[in-house]
């Protein structure tokens, strides 16, 4: 059975962010195929593709490497999404579905209830998988993958603190809910602004440590339910 490209590009993709390999080491095709339990092609079709995006560099006489944002690249990761999250959340009160609203309003219910009870380990997740569902009542396919990419990137380039008061982000979470399932996507817009430019505060760039080897990959490429 041939992997897809996009899964291996998913793994590569998600051990960048997770540190696995050095910002500017060396990509080569074999260790990837390798590591990864894959043939080379779809290895060399993934790399072209986080090229595209932005994680990976081809270097003369070194071939493919992990890119290294620079901190200008990094904050206008920042202000990008300060940008286009209040747009995904006015075309989500426009456009969303019955669907997408159990699922929002079941996080924001989750996410409270683990703020009252301290148990605040779930809570990125949670924000996350709640931002995420936002994006994708938005109906609008470019504006998901520009916000999926950023997503990435900036969990790659930052650490985020744990807000002092959680259960105030979850009541901002809730109350951008309630704007959606009304329709009102100026209030939508609005209040994702004010909560974005809020969760930006608790950003603070990673600082790569000099001497860095890359490190053991988690998993091979999840080959399950790809015969469909």
């Amino acid at each position: 059975m041939r992997i897809p490209a996009h899964s291996v590009c998913t793994a590569i993709r998600d051990d960048i962010v997770a540190g696995v390999y050095e910002r500017g080491g060396r990509l080569t095709e074999e260790l990837l195929a390798r590591r990864y339990g894959v043939s080379r092609v779809p290895v060399r079709e993934a790399l072209r593709t986080l090229e595209a995006e932005g994680f990976v560099v081809t270097r003369r006489h070194a071939g493919a490497c992990v890119a290294e944002p620079t901190e200008q690249e990094a904050a206008d990761l920042l202000e990008i999404r300060m940008l286009l999250e209040p747009l995904g959340a006015a075309r989500a009160a426009q456009r969303r579905t019955e669907a997408h609203l159990k699922v929002l309003r079941g996080l924001v219910r989750l996410g409270q209830e683990r703020s009252r009870r301290g148990q605040n380990e779930d809570l990125r997740s949670l924000g996350g998988w709640f931002h995420e569902t936002l994006a994708r009542a938005s109906g609008s396919p470019g504006l998901i993958a520009l916000l999926t990419q950023l997503r990435y990137k900036i969990a790659w380039m930052y650490a985020v603190d744990t807000p002092a008061r959680p259960a105030d982000s979850w009541a901002e979470h809730g109350a951008i809910v309630d704007a959606v399932a009304r329709g009102d996507a100026d209030r939508a817009r609005t209040l994702t602004a004010q909560h974005t430019e809020r969760a930006t505060a608790a950003h603070r760039l990673r600082v790569p440590r000099a001497g860095d080897r890359v490190r053991t990959s988690q998993h091979p490429v999840n080959t399950a339910g790809l015969q469909h």
